[in-house]
């Protein structure tokens, strides 16, 4: 036994020896992190080997490096590769958990916009076995420090090192090779990071994300008028009428944008131990004068709640990764909606109780032409007031009506709500609904933070019928995106009733609620497919807006004729007849299509080359900053040096549109404020 040790640390040793022991612990950690931590749909034995060949070409090229090296340059060169190996491992685990996807730079160079708040959650999502990444790098450290394991001065010769290097090579093209047979136009087609990870390992994609990202900051250099001309052709044969019988209804009226954050469609009307979570919702959700859409879609990518916002208002995706707002935010030309009322005769306001820098809203929000955007400078703050990522939403609500009342009417206000956000915590004073009980710690809370939004939503309902403001009004709820991803499958499958669920049942679940109120207008559930992308076009027509000429991606889902299919941005779409999750089809039922005939097929491909189609529009539009290149008829491009979101700067211009318009609720009651008529039962306030 003693001397079968000895052999083993002579080998070690030597450089090449200590080399294939780091290389090995980089493999090993890589391995058990895709199994244990990633949710990478791995199925059928090719890919199985495929995830565990893919860590090796990039690994082997990267500790590779230190063999081109002499002494103790050579082993601190694998020590910080190993060091920084760990660290993308580990970032990548606590940004899957949350996110159910991989860390992209855009995401990175956004950090600063989005971090504040994050400390809670960051809390949260780690685990114990997390740090199990840095195991190897400690242990090996400790090897060398108190030599155990002796640095090998002698140098490598260099056809070595080359060979080591042209394996890397070689290794990295059987795999790309493999991966692309076994799934085909694997970089080409897909926009699921997933699939990256999987065939071509974490490594990889974080230098394929990182080509892409810099491919898409040249995209604008190069761009030129004429690439518009795919965007015109496009929309000239797929552009929506809009349906006769809601065009101009809601004419001239206000539009409240009531943002229910991460709030899914499953809440409507489900219960806990018998307790409605949502009462207020359901009871808007069923009003004969509101538009309910049970098919409706998130269709988020990384930027969440931005890229919510962004379909919205201007009816262009989010990007493969990263967020619009972050990235081009600041710098882009867009024709979002509160920039087309704003030139309609209205004021258009944003009302947030964070930091105006999230995201980046101080510098979009003034892109997209929002005259005022009440952050959390204008709002009281104290301690207890705030939850993760601002003010608590009955706080927020009722502070907000003091500057709402303000605003020169016809106006257009976005309020959006925070405490309904993971990691779905809510002090005990504020808790009126007992956590379901699956078992899973994320989303049995879910349901509390969601019943405070709703008694928080009831509340401001409430208050806008007793100012006046709900009899002309246009009032839009929507939930911007899922609240429970799909790595939380078995909790899922409790509160869903059902024993297990499937790729399509996951699918299903991206529904959030969609509802359009309006005294006079026709309600009831409309069964349509749609998504977040349909908004923007959806609220033009009902607003009598003209919406023949404009760059929309999305169709107004009350047109009679739209077509249905709702594009995911990983390339995924569903549909009332077909739709695709991953590799597979389903039907209508939410059974696998196995044996589609050629007509259906063709229905199936031409759902995805529309799908496609429109993503890639999208990018093009956004990365190339098209928009600068095309006005539609009566639009003026957005001067961003006109607005000002300062406190000093908001009131002031409050105060002088007080003088020069008399059409603000407060000045229609003699000057009276309605504050008072927000009731709250908000133990913070009492």
């Amino acid at each position: 036994m003693g001397s079968v040790l000895k052999k083993i640390r002579n080998v070690l040793n030597t450089k090449s020896g200590f080399f294939v022991l780091v290389l090995f612990c980089f493999w090993l950690k890589t391995y058990l992190t895709y199994q244990t931590k990633f949710n990478l749909g791995v199925s059928g034995s090719v890919q199985q080997i495929l995830l565990m060949l893919n860590p090796l070409p990039i690994g082997i090229l990267l500790f590779g490096i230190a063999l081109y090296f002499r002494g103790r340059k050579s082993y601190w060169i694998m020590m910080i590769v190993s060091l920084l190996e760990s660290m993308w491992l580990f970032a990548n685990i606590l940004y899957y958990r949350e996110f159910s996807d991989f860390l992209s730079l855009g995401i990175i160079k956004s950090s600063g916009s989005v971090s504040n708040n994050l400390g809670l959650s960051i809390v949260e999502i780690i685990h114990p076995t997390d740090f199990l990444v840095f195991l190897d790098v400690i242990i090996l450290g400790l090897l060398l420090v108190f030599k155990v394991i002796k640095v090998d001065r002698r140098r490598i010769r260099i056809r070595s090192a080359v060979l080591v290097s042209t394996l890397a090579v070689v290794l990295f093209g059987v795999n790309l090779s493999a991966s692309e047979k076994n799934r085909p136009q694997l970089l080409t087609r897909t926009f699921d990071n997933n699939y990256i990870v999987k065939y071509l390992g974490i490594n990889f994609y974080a230098g394929y994300n990182a080509y892409q990202t810099y491919k898409e900051s040249s995209t604008r250099a190069n761009a030129s008028s004429s690439d518009l001309n795919e965007v015109l052709n496009y929309l000239k044969t797929n552009r929506a009428a809009a349906n006769v019988s809601y065009y101009g209804k809601a004419k001239g009226k206000n539009v409240f944008i009531f943002h229910l954050e991460s709030f899914q469609q499953f809440l409507i009307n489900y219960k806990v131990n018998g307790q409605e979570v949502t009462p207020n919702v359901n009871k808007f959700y069923s009003d004969s004068n509101t538009l309910s859409f049970d098919n409706f879609f998130n269709q988020v990518g990384q930027g969440k709640t931005s890229d919510a916002e962004t379909m919205l208002e201007n009816s262009l995706f989010g990007l493969p990764s990263g967020s619009v707002m972050t990235s081009y935010g600041t710098s882009n030309t867009f024709q979002a909606l509160p920039a087309m009322l704003d030139q309609k005769g209205y004021s258009t306001a944003a009302f947030h109780g964070d930091v105006g820098s999230f995201w980046n809203r101080n510098n979009t929000y003034k892109s997209w032409g929002y005259q005022y955007f009440f952050n959390d400078d204008y709002y009281k703050q104290k301690t207890n007031y705030s939850v993760g990522y601002g003010l608590k939403d009955k706080i927020f609500l009722k502070q907000a009506t003091q500057y709402l009342e303000q605003l020169p009417q016809p106006f257009y206000a976005k309020l959006i709500t925070v405490t309904n956000h993971y990691p779905y915590e809510l002090d005990k004073e504020n808790q009126s609904i007992q956590k379901t009980t699956t078992g899973d710690s994320t989303v049995d809370g879910y349901v509390q933070t969601a019943h405070y939004l709703d008694q928080a939503f009831g509340e401001f309902i409430s208050y806008l019928k007793k100012s006046g403001l709900y009899d002309n009004s246009m009032i839009v709820v929507y939930g911007d995106h899922y609240g429970i991803s799909n790595n939380h499958k078995k909790a899922i499958a409790q509160l869903l009733g059902k024993s297990s669920i499937s790729s399509y049942d996951l699918a299903m679940f991206q529904k959030v609620p969609f509802m359009i109120h309006s005294n006079g207008l026709k309600g009831g559930v409309n069964h349509t497919y749609g998504g977040e992308i349909d908004v923007m076009p959806t609220l033009m027509d009902l607003l009598g807006l003209k919406n023949t000429d404009t760059i929309q991606l999305g169709n107004d889902l009350l047109s009679e004729n739209r077509n249905q299919t709702v594009a995911f941005r990983n390339g995924d779409f569903v549909s009332p007849t077909y739709s695709k999750i991953g590799s597979k089809v389903y039907d209508s039922n939410g059974q696998v299509a196995s044996n589609l005939t050629t007509e259906q097929k063709k229905s199936v491909d031409g759902m995805q080359a529309r799908t496609n189609k429109v993503l890639s529009l999208s990018d093009k539009i956004v990365t190339g900053d098209l928009l600068r290149f095309y006005t539609p008829s009566g639009f003026k491009k957005v001067d961003k040096r006109q607005y000002s979101y300062k406190y000093s700067d908001g009131i002031k211009l409050l105060k002088k549109q007080q003088q020069t318009s008399k059409s603000s609720l407060i000045q229609q009651k003699g000057g009276h404020s309605t504050t008072d008529l927000f009731t709250t039962d908000a133990p913070e306030l009492k």
